[in-house]
């Protein structure tokens, strides 16, 4: 089992930059696919990207592919998201999610565990 927390949401204006991590608990970290989802009000769970075990393989949305990049350090236990250029349209909030194997995926469901979330605001 493995506990997500996530943190480094915040207001920033359009065109700016957040790096946001997700610390996990857990000595099997490494055994866990990763993922970053977002929530904007009134829409439904996005995908963003997710990246397998060892951080060899890495799959983005269509959406901020250009802008975003995942990572992670299994020795620190924790996954990033390096967001650049930032629009008003990726205000949301930000999930990391944890799949248990080493491949990656897009697919919300095959995730089964998540933390709570980080709010990220863009102004224009």
């Amino acid at each position: 089992q493995v506990q997500l927390v996530e943190s480094g949401g915040g207001l920033v204006q359009a065109g700016g930059s957040l790096r946001l991590s997700c610390a996990a608990s857990g000595r099997t970290f490494s055994s866990y696919a990763m993922g970053w989802f977002r929530q904007a009000p009134g829409k439904g769970q996005e995908f963003l990207a997710t990246i397998n075990w060892i951080g060899s393989s890495t799959y983005y949305a269509d959406s901020v592919k250009a802008r975003f990049t995942i990572s992670r350090d299994n020795a620190k236990n924790t996954v990033y998201l390096q967001m650049n250029s930032l629009k008003p349209e990726d205000t949301a909030v930000y999930y990391c999610a944890a799949q248990w194997g080493y491949g990656t995926s897009s697919v919300a469901a095959t995730y089964g565990y998540w933390g709570p979330g980080t709010q990220v605001t863009v102004s224009s």
